[in-house]
């Protein structure tokens, strides 16, 4: 069974088109664009032209196609519900995109339909899940030293006037359906996997349409942990992606590089008692001990790709997919809460 798992992508655009079929180039010996679809039939044309993939113009077309193995679904968030159960109703293995779905209980209606032992069965792309930039993040907390991480904070921003579909609510758009599932993920899998607490703003800045480009998310999680996550497109002087504070030490990022200071482990710390005295002129705040500092930086690159990887040891060999449904689910209930929390008006 280490045949090449034969793909029908359907939807060809900046995902199918571009990442999709950029990542799959150098992973021929494990998946192969059996067949593409797309409802603008000269899209398919590259794919026919690199990889001798069948065309089709049609999705019901493609899901009866009975060579097809795994369906890949990279159309428009809000017909990702839509085509999933299609392809899950035919008998096909599917691939899904994030978002998962617009709303939790059509998270929950694909997970029962995508997760029977018998088949077919459903993974969803949290391909960030892989950055390598958030594996080492978890690699230096749970090294301990930056001692207890109490926080953590994760932007993603910049200034952008964006226009295209993805800023329209029609088709799913808003930057909560577009790297919120991204940073959503991140920040859960921060808090332990689940929260206690959650605050939540979301605003229309400088964007097309009628969507959120700003939103701002707040969680204490069941480890105790407060993790403050941003996405806007609003912000002109941008800020580092990773920021985390642990009682001995602190983690910057910036761009594929972190930044880090922190105690020296080799060099206890002395005991200290609160003193209810008042300090002298010249005592500062009432300790003078010398600390040992430690710094150094660690360099990172990509490694999103590698969930395709993952998923060919999980179909071709029985590996447990690391993104589990449930987690993809609770991103989506975070999503459906913090948009339940804010109204718009249009500009």
């Amino acid at each position: 069974m280490d045949q090449p798992i034969r793909i029908g992508l359907v939807g060809l655009g900046r995902a199918g088109g571009g990442m999709h079929r950029g990542e799959l180039r150098s992973r021929q010996d494990k998946f192969h664009f059996y067949a593409v679809c797309d409802i603008i039939e000269e899209r398919t044309q590259p794919f026919v032209e690199e990889f001798g993939s069948k065309p089709y113009t049609r999705y019901e077309d493609m899901l009866a196609d009975p060579e097809v193995e795994l369906v890949s679904i990279a159309t428009r968030s809000a017909d990702h519900y839509k085509h999933a159960k299609m392809a899950l109703l035919a008998g096909k293995d599917v691939f899904l995109e994030k978002p998962f779905c617009m709303h939790t209980a059509e998270a929950m209606e694909l997970i029962e339909l995508g997760s029977q032992p018998a088949g077919p069965h459903l993974y969803i792309r949290h391909n960030r899940r892989f950055e390598e930039g958030f594996c080492k993040a978890m690699e230096i907390i749970d090294s301990g030293i930056l001692g207890d991480v109490y926080e953590v904070r994760l932007s993603r921003n910049g200034y952008q006037r964006r226009c295209d579909w993805q800023t329209i609510s029609e088709f799913g758009g808003g930057q909560l359906l577009n790297w919120g599932p991204h940073i959503i993920d991140h920040s859960l899998r921060f808090c332990g996997g689940a929260y206690k607490q959650m605050c939540s703003a979301i605003r229309h800045v400088a964007a097309a349409g009628d969507c959120e480009d700003h939103i701002k998310i707040m969680f204490v999680g069941v480890n105790n942990r407060i993790v403050d996550m941003e996405i806007s497109g609003g912000v002109a002087l941008p800020t580092p992606e990773y920021r985390i504070y642990g009682s001995r030490g602190s983690l910057v990022s910036d761009k594929n590089t972190f930044k880090l200071r922190y105690l020296d482990p080799q060099k206890p710390l002395a005991p200290i008692a609160a003193d209810p005295e008042t300090p002298g002129v010249k005592a500062g705040f009432g300790n003078t001990e010398p600390l040992s500092w430690v710094e150094e930086t660690v360099t990172f690159g990509d490694g999103t790709h590698r969930i395709w990887d993952a998923l060919y040891e999980t179909i071709r060999h029985g590996v447990k997919f690391p993104i589990e449904l449930s987690q993809a689910a609770a991103v989506i209930d975070v999503i459906e809460k913090v948009k339940a929390g804010t109204k718009f008006e249009n500009k």
